[in-house]
């Protein structure tokens, strides 16, 4: 992992501690420049001449001079490995100085005896490396981008691999986490062990391109992962942070093997009991959001966890395989079956069967239906002068990402029903409870809380209440 071998015989290295250091061709400040170096580069000492010392960059190949002030000497002796790991400790915490911290830490990879390196190392080692990655997939001003792309090309010296997957327009960039896959091997800690769980599980550094048959094989193994981490001793924030991961990867599982036809009932009611558990008390600011994007993602397969009802007398669908990889969804009553429906549609989307809910005139009828891991809409049987048509209500105006809609309620006498939607737009979440013009679906008047919508908060469902992930 740490590539140090052509340095492995120096007995003392100069690091570079200073961005747009210049290597020069002779001890001066006119000289011709060589290279340019950034802080993390490690170069062989091979004498030392005024206030410059004179160097090789193995990495570019090239010899020279740099001031000794722009350098920091690191022994590569055994006997001082402890002190090159005191300024780890230092930096592993320091944003910017990843660069620098990964190139002290190969160092002391190096030099350290085998029996005397910990988890502890691979833990800063790790934090850094995701940090960075972090910082380079963040919006810089444009004076630092040349910089950030400068410190990935250090790090990457030192073995350290970072990979970039194209989302929502943008460069994702995230470590490849074997850092964090030692120290899960190794005797550490708990907080080590979850801060290594939790950054190998991310879902913001799942290749999207990945076939099904993978993702769910590495959703498998994240759950796995954040299972085998014990939070007893945690502290309360982090033990937030592993529930909300585990919900999260949890109802992964369930809306594939959903797909796949199998048992799903234990997955998304494994989602719901570690979202439940969180201590909304014990958040910390960048918690928050993780605990709304959690929220949705459990929301869109909550009617995983819902057992099949048998069908009562009159409206209601029946659902039958069409096309290989296909649901048929029939409209029936009791004058029409599933030979002549009132209304049929074909879909590749999940079916959550469970959650129809007829009008009390039967002329309407809703189904939750999911076409993506993260995306659940809202289908709306209803009768009109020329039949039954369908129509579908997405979670929000956007392209799909991450949201949900769902039934809420009927108004009685209207041709209106009660929606809540919860979706990520453009960076942010945003949660609504609509009235909905089933003849238009526009939305007739909304609020961000039903309590706040006085014909919401009248005719809401009682199951919907009781059921919904939106009111938590």
């Amino acid at each position: 992992m740490i590539m140090f071998a052509t340095l492995a015989a120096v007995a003392v290295l100069a690091v570079v501690t200073q961005d747009q250091a210049q290597l020069r061709a002779a001890p001066k400040d006119g000289a011709q420049q060589q290279a340019i170096l950034w802080q993390g580069d490690s170069l062989e000492i091979r004498g030392e001449k005024l206030d410059y010392l004179q160097v090789y960059d193995h990495r570019r190949e090239r010899a020279g001079y740099i001031k000794t002030s722009q350098v920091r000497l690191v022994s590569m002796q055994p006997d001082d490995a402890p002190d090159a790991f005191a300024v780890i400790r230092f930096l592993r915490d320091t944003p910017g100085a990843e660069a620098l911290g990964i190139s002290y830490t190969a160092a002391y990879l190096k030099a350290a005896p085998a029996t005397a390196i910990g988890a502890e190392a691979f833990d800063a080692l790790g934090t850094m490396a995701e940090r960075l990655a972090k910082r380079a997939s963040s919006k810089q001003p444009k004076q630092n981008e040349a910089t950030i792309a400068a410190h990935l090309e250090v790090v990457a010296n030192y073995g350290i691999n970072i990979k970039g997957y194209e989302r929502e327009g943008r460069m994702q960039l995230c470590y490849d986490g074997e850092a964090f896959r030692r120290v899960l091997a190794m005797n550490a800690t708990p907080d080590q062990k979850a801060r290594a769980a939790l950054a190998l599980t991310r879902q913001d550094c799942i290749d999207p391109a990945m076939r099904p048959t993978e993702r769910f094989a590495l959703d498998q193994w994240r759950a796995d992962v954040l299972d085998r981490v014990n939070t007893t001793s945690l502290p309360e924030y982090l033990k937030n942070r592993m529930r909300m991961r585990k919900a999260s990867v949890w109802s992964s599982i369930a809306f594939q093997r959903a797909r796949k036809g199998e048992q799903v009932a234990e997955s998304a009611n494994r989602a719901l009991t570690e979202l439940a558990a969180v201590n909304k008390e014990e958040f910390a600011d960048e918690d928050v959001y993780t605990y709304a994007d959690a929220g949705v993602r459990v929301g869109t397969t909550r009617w995983a966890a819902e057992p099949v009802v048998v069908p009562k007398p009159g409206l209601n669908i029946v659902t039958a395989a069409g096309q290989p990889g296909e649901t048929c969804v029939m409209l029936t009553d009791a004058k029409h079956d599933v030979k002549t429906p009132l209304a049929k549609r074909c879909t590749y989307s999940v079916v959550w069967a469970a959650s129809a809910r007829a009008n009390a005139q039967s002329t309407a009828l809703t189904l939750a239906v999911q076409p993506m891991e993260n995306w659940r809409e809202l289908w709306l049987f209803h009768q009109t002068s020329q039949g039954w048509i369908i129509d579908i209500l997405p979670p929000a105006n956007s392209d799909p990402d991450l949201g949900y809609a769902e039934f809420a309620g009927w108004v009685p006498g209207t041709n209106k029903m009660l929606v809540a939607r919860e979706a990520k737009v453009e960076g942010r979440f945003k949660k609504s409870f609509e009235v909905v013009s089933m003849d238009s679906l526009q939305v007739e008047n909304g609020a961000d809380k039903p309590g706040s919508l006085n014909v919401f908060y009248k005719w809401q469902d009682p199951a919907w209440k009781r059921q919904t992930i939106s009111l938590r």
